[in-house]
């Protein structure tokens, strides 16, 4: 019976005189099942280490391993080099330039929200965000909307049925601010971006859901004349820098005293157009102080500081930078609209 050494370099011999025929994928698999396969040349090899003596086996073995290590880099670099000369097509052009792909476009309502943001972090506002499933303390209860106020009539909710939890899609990005009162410690300056969602009939006007731009700005003796000076350099900025504001009194829960804030109309210059009803102006926002229970209610004392409060539809603000009369093209995604931005 031939020694083992015999058999490694008999086997060495066949492999070279092999290697020099495999010329294709299919010569390639061939040498790959005759060594390398569960029932190959090399398999037998490994089993008739068993046989070898002890004093012997050690040697045989590395033999043995440096032969597979040889015939493994073979079978590699040969499917390597022979691969790339399979996949090429007879009469195909490498050199031809590939298809132009088509870019997109930012959606007019991101545009809007980033230019919003993009204005009040010059002015130091930070941006905030959080969930848009809430509970009832931050969507509701934190924001002076005790559970027999009327005023929690004004927002249809979407409410969320999860045990005895009352939990509901927001109303409003200001639960974000709640979140940030209740783990920040004032000076507080923050705007609160986000989608919001309100139980109401779809129409050209109004959505089941949208985007709120809100901020918050609190710390020692902030007062209304503040609150306006930031919402007239917010228009400014974003309508130019012809544009006036007016504030109305008006009424939330969480802010008093509160306001409407008209801009002028720049489709008509403030001079009467049927876009803003022929009053020259149109509304943006609102706003106001700090309701001193909404401080107390997060843990800020209200004897020490105060604060202002404003909230936007980005949509509105996108309505009017922009002239779109439709708030359901913002949300069907056609492309003949979209592509315009």
């Amino acid at each position: 019976m031939p020694k083992m050494n015999d058999k490694i370099n008999q086997l060495l011999l066949l492999f070279k005189a092999d290697a020099d025929q495999v010329g294709t994928l299919d010569t390639l698999e061939e040498f790959r099942i005759k060594y390398l396969g569960s029932k190959g040349l090399l398999k037998d090899l490994f089993n008739e280490l068993k046989t070898v003596p002890n004093e012997s086996k050690r040697d045989s073995g590395q033999q043995v391993n440096a032969l597979r290590i040889q015939l493994e880099e073979f079978y590699t670099e040969k499917k390597t080099a022979l691969t790339p000369q399979e996949n090429i097509k007879i009469g195909q052009d490498l050199t031809r330039p590939g298809q132009n792909i088509t870019k997109g476009s930012h959606h007019p309502l991101s545009l809007v929200r980033d230019e919003i943001i993009d204005v009040f972090n010059r002015i130091g506002f930070e941006v905030s965000e959080g969930p848009e499933i809430e509970d009832d303390w931050h969507n509701f209860s934190a924001l002076n909307f005790p559970k027999d106020h009327p005023a929690r009539d004004m927002q249809d909710t979407f409410f969320i049925e999860k045990g005895d939890r009352e939990i509901a899609l927001r109303t409003h990005t200001s639960s974000v601010q709640v979140r940030v009162m209740e783990n920040t410690r004032p000076p507080i300056r923050t705007i609160s971006p986000g989608r919001v969602y309100r139980n109401e009939a779809i129409s050209a006007r109004a959505h089941c859901f949208f985007h709120q731009v809100e901020g918050l700005y609190i710390d020692k003796n902030v007062s209304f004349a503040d609150l306006k000076q930031t919402l007239l350099h917010f228009a400014k900025a974003i309508f130019g820098d012809h544009a006036q504001i007016r504030l109305r009194p008006s009424y939330f829960p969480f802010t008093e005293p509160s306001a409407e804030v008209d801009v002028s109309c720049s489709i008509c210059d403030a001079k009467g157009c049927n876009v803003c009803k022929y009053s020259g102006w149109l509304e943006i926002l609102g706003c106001g102080m700090v309701d001193p229970a909404v401080l107390e209610a997060s843990g800020i004392d209200s004897s020490v500081y105060s604060g202002f409060a404003f909230g936007m539809g980005v949509e509105r603000i996108a309505q009017l930078k922009f002239k779109v009369n439709d708030l359901r093209l913002y949300s069907e995604n056609d492309l003949r609209f979209l592509k315009q931005f």
